[in-house]
């Protein structure tokens, strides 16, 4: 089979001489043939038969009269004869027009952009329906007004040096056969220079009349550019279209050479799908055109709801061309709607045409009111579809790919006239249809032959009415798709031209595959000021405007299509305060309408599905406890678990435990704060004074144990209101009993030393052994050290291990195991019984001389300690089902007995060092009533000589010794005199 561009190619070069027409003619014929097997398109003959009677556009333009209006216009074509239409005028003739006819609008340039516009509306009854005011002619007029920008106002040095930009622009009615028919202009220029071995019999090359057309900017529909892409694939011609967003184009292997300004039709249906989900629809329905357009959609659309879980109602399908199923079959549709009056949402997707004769049913079959629309690009914001719709659109959303108004363009598409405008064919047929009347001599269509009034040509645009100008709201996307291709032009200049100014011959003509590499590579700052470059598929950015049509006036009625909100890569956001729906049962108000078939089910609620229908339920309830094991079945959670709040698991309660930020611990960790401190600032003072009298008489060894184990009852505060875990609670049972053992062993030490020494002076006058400060420490750590022995064993036996506890059904409380048992009592069991060793020799003590008030002191502590562990135990034991008041109980009484050794044992001693430094002499520590004078006091020191010469012992003179432990004898008995000396010289030798 011959390739279709040579068969073309024999078909359009023109013939170098005359002979033989009768043959030649059949080997056209029989070319035609074979190119119509190849292309297989129903209008494949009449595309051919017009393309071999074709001649070059100007001469074209001459035989239809458009070089000025003053000339008589033809109002019949001899190439287009068949093209005859039948129309009555105004004065009720009837006459034939030629209907419709091939024009284009040029302008001259070095390189020549081909354009595809729908500058005529889609007919059904005819080739072409009447003129596209907005994306028509306005975008065939911003094409050659950014064509105009390059040319005139940019830096010619900079993007296309010496180069100037033309444009062949033709009309395609919004048909895809008769946009096919356009295109193969497109081609013509490109056959020439398939081979050069094509030559005249005199050696000659043949004469080819058409430009080479580098790229198509077009077509405007989805349907059509699937067509026209097709065609210029096969001669390697790249095409961007700017309205075209079918998802089906972004296929690569087939429309390679296609690109778009514009997002694909994928995003678009993301964001319908958010949308939906937005609103809390969950019941709806699909209205999608019968075309590469809204099939491809619809596909997509289908998988995305089922994927988020939403049902569709209704799938019904529009026609294509909604003049071939007439109003019987969209009142059909709308009663099929009806059917499903729960599914008030319903995605519209298709094209303004179809979607305006849909809402011209809505009105008929009074349905006004019961559907909330979502609109697809195709309709959103068209005149065509909310014109004399206006209560049956209101309240739709839809979706326009983000644009913005290219600069000046406005102001000069309001400039513009028939007398200054003559570039443009269409021009006339838009200001007669603009202002509804009709120039004389002007071509006859049969839309201008209704006009009685002539135009003037000094029309001027309202502010409001039939006569206001109503600018296209995405006319962005053309002046991208011309300055892409002019960008991509310059790189390929640099590169090929060496950036000499005007076109060099390895760019004359282009190479459509080179091109194309370069557009994928254009990133450029538009006339909108926005930035744009292609995505990996040749398709534009994904940035949507979401528009609103509501009713901004009361009186008079008046209806607009408002922005409320955008999509884009971070997702969709709206504006609700500008949002208004026409509900029939809620009426105009913000309230979103209900699109569902039942109502979701509560919390604990399972679903039982109506027969049939999978989205129709009604609801079960699960009991408190429960969970949806699926959505038509409750179990029950495991203990520890609770469901969540939409039943659709279990999920484990929280482990809850007394931290330090709970309102049961500030208190107990502000107590043990202050109590820590305090115990620092002791240690601090008994350091620095560690020479003083005061500090000596203390024993100082002992004390610094004591303290030391008075603050780490403050610390065990903190420990208990840690995370409970195997390491702390370990830390927590050896710990408490561990401090405890600190204090108590140092106190006892201390009360057996005196008690020992006392005892011992009644007998003999010899020194007891180990009351030296180095064998007082080694008693006390033998006792700690039993302690610890103790705990290590049990901890051995019965690991300290974290778990949780439920004190009821929806509690979980993370604690350690000996908060819940007695295992505590073992911790406290030793020390208990040091306190109350201590105790015991607290009371026989009592009697001592008041000089020797430190063991009165330790006395006092004792009994005050009992009293507080004897309230703790029953408290601990009766809040078994309460941990944070146990552990808070625990905590208090730990702070609250080292808070009595510290005031009991350490105030006076803090009191005289910092408060009365002067007492913290000898005689001033002295008890008063034993005080006597000198010479008493010479005696007793005499005797005290004596006494250590008797016993052989090296002890110090009594002006060293102790201060508080220096008595006075007056008034004793001598028995009670001899005492008194024996143990307050061993007490002095001990600490000194």
């Amino acid at each position: 089979m011959l390739w279709p561009g040579r068969l073309l190619l024999l078909l359009h070069v023109q013939p170098c001489s005359s002979s033989s027409s009768r043959w030649g003619f059949l080997f056209n014929f029989l070319l035609l043939l074979c190119l119509i097997s190849v292309t297989r398109s129903s209008s494949a003959e009449e595309l051919l038969l017009r393309s071999l009677r074709s001649s070059s556009p100007r001469e074209r333009q001459e035989e239809e009269g458009q070089s000025s209006l003053t000339k008589p216009r033809q109002q019949t074509d001899k190439r287009s004869a068949a093209n005859w239409e039948t129309v009555r005028t105004i004065t009720g003739d009837f006459v034939n027009i030629t209907w419709p006819v091939k024009r284009a609008a040029t302008v001259d340039g070095q390189i020549v952009l081909g354009g595809l516009m729908m500058v005529h509306e889609r007919e059904e009854k005819s080739t072409c329906g009447r003129i596209m005011r907005q994306g028509g002619i306005q975008a065939m007029e911003v094409m050659l007004y950014t064509i105009d920008q390059v040319n005139q106002h940019f830096n010619m040095t900079d993007l296309l040096p010496g180069i100037q930009l033309g444009a062949y622009v033709l009309d395609d009615c919004d048909k895809d056969t008769y946009g096919l028919e356009m295109a193969v202009d497109f081609i013509k220029g490109s056959i020439s220079t398939l081979d050069g071995e094509y030559k005249c019999p005199d050696g000659s090359t043949p004469v080819v009349p058409y430009k080479v057309i580098p790229g198509v900017v077009g077509a405007a529909s989805s349907v059509t550019s699937i067509q026209v892409a097709n065609l210029l694939r096969l001669f390697k011609i790249p095409q961007i279209s700017f309205f075209s967003t079918s998802s089906e184009l972004s296929n690569k292997d087939r429309f390679e050479y296609f690109s778009r300004t514009v997002p694909s039709d994928a995003n678009q249906t993301r964001a319908m799908v958010d949308l939906v989900k937005l609103l809390n629809w969950t019941y709806i329905s699909i209205v999608y055109e019968e075309s590469a357009y809204g099939i491809q959609a619809f596909a997509t659309l289908q998988m995305l709801l089922e994927e988020s879980k939403i049902c569709i109602a209704m799938r019904e399908k529009l026609p294509k061309d909604s003049g071939k199923a007439g109003e019987r079959h969209y009142d059909e549709l709308v009663d099929r709607l009806k059917l499903k009056p729960q599914a008030k949402g319903v995605i519209v997707y298709g094209s303004d045409q179809e979607v305006a004769e849909l809402m011209r049913s809505i009105r008929r079959r009074n349905a006004t009111g019961m559907f909330t629309w979502i609109g697809s690009d195709g309709w959103s914001a068209r005149t065509a579809v909310s014109e004399n719709n206006e209560l049956q659109v209101e309240g739709t959303l839809s979706f326009q790919p983000l644009s913005h108004p290219v600069a000046d363009f406005e102001t000069y598409f309001r400039s513009l006239t028939v007398a200054n405008n003559q570039r443009n064919p269409w021009f006339v047929e838009y200001w007669e249809d603009m202002f509804q009347c009709k120039y004389f001599n002007s071509t006859l269509t049969p839309y201008n032959v209704k006009w009685e009034e002539e135009c003037t040509g000094e029309e001027t645009y309202d502010k409001s009415g039939p006569f206001a100008l109503e600018m296209e709201g995405q006319l962005q996307f053309v002046s991208d798709a011309v300055l892409a291709f002019v960008h991509a032009l310059r790189l390929m200049h640099r590169d090929k031209c060496a950036g000499l100014p005007g076109l060099c011959e390895e760019m004359n003509p282009n190479d459509g595959a080179e091109l194309l590499r370069y557009l994928r590579k254009v990133k450029f700052v538009g006339l909108t000021g926005d930035e744009f470059e292609f995505d990996h598929l040749g398709d534009g950015p994904a940035r949507y405007n979401v528009v609103h049509f509501k009713k901004t006036s009361i009186m008079p009625p008046r209806w607009e299509w408002v922005n409320v909100g955008q999509y884009n890569k971070s997702g969709l956001m709206l504006d609700w305060s500008q949002i208004r729906f026409n509900d029939r049962e809620t009426g105009y108000s913000d309230r979103v309408p209900e699109s569902e078939c039942a109502r979701p089910c509560g919390a604990g609620q399972a679903k039982s599905i109506m027969p049939d229908e999978k989205c129709c339920w009604t609801c079960m309830n699960c009991t408190q406890y429960q969970y949806l094991a699926s959505e038509f079945e409750c179990l029950d959670c495991p203990l520890g678990f609770l469901p969540h709040a939409n039943k659709t698991g279990c999920y484990e309660i929280p482990a809850t435990f007394l931290s330090a930020d709970s309102y049961w611990a500030i208190g107990v960790i502000t107590f043990a704060c202050l109590g820590g401190c305090s115990t620092v600032l002791v240690v601090a003072v008994f350091i620095k004074n560690s020479e003083t009298n005061v500090v000596k008489a203390a024993g100082r060894e002992l004390s610094y144990v004591l303290l030391a184990g008075i603050f780490l009852c403050y610390a065990m505060t903190g420990v208990l209101l840690l995370k409970p875990c195997d390491i702390v609670c370990g830390v927590q049972m050896f710990g408490i009993g561990f401090c405890f053992a600190l204090c108590y062993a140092s106190l006892l030490t201390k009360t057996n030393r005196i008690a020992r020494i006392f005892q011992a002076a009644k007998h003999t006058a010899q020194r007891p052994n180990f009351i030296s400060p180095k064998s007082q420490l080694v008693i006390c750590a033998g006792l700690v050290l039993v302690q610890m022995l103790i705990m290590i064993l049990y901890m051995a036996y019965s690991p300290p291990i974290s778990q949780f506890y439920y004190p009821s059904r929806e509690e979980n409380v993370l604690v350690c195991r000996s908060h819940l048992d007695a295992s505590y009592m073992i911790a406290f069991t030793y020390p208990i019984l040091l306190l109350i060793i201590c105790t015991v020799y607290a009371v026989v003590t009592r009697k001592i001389p008041e000089a020797f008030n430190e063991s009165q002191h330790i006395g006092f502590t004792m009994y005050t300690t009992c009293i507080i562990w004897l309230a703790f135990v029953p408290i601990f034991f009766s809040t078994a089902t309460n941990i944070p008041l146990r552990i808070t109980t625990l905590c208090a009484s730990i702070s609250l007995s080292g808070t009595v050794s510290l005031i009991c044992i350490f105030a006076p001693k803090m009191y005289i060092i910092l408060l009365r430094p002067e007492r913290n002499v000898r005689q001033s520590l002295m008890a008063p009533k034993y005080l006597t004078n000198k010479t008493n006091t010479t005696s007793m020191n005499s005797q005290n000589s004596e006494s250590s010469s008797h016993s052989n012992m090296p002890l110090k003179p009594a002006t060293a010794s102790r201060p508080e432990l220096v008595v006075s004898l007056n008034n004793k008995p001598p028995s009670a005199v001899g005492t008194y000396r024996i143990a307050s010289s061993v007490l002095l030798f001990c600490n000194y």
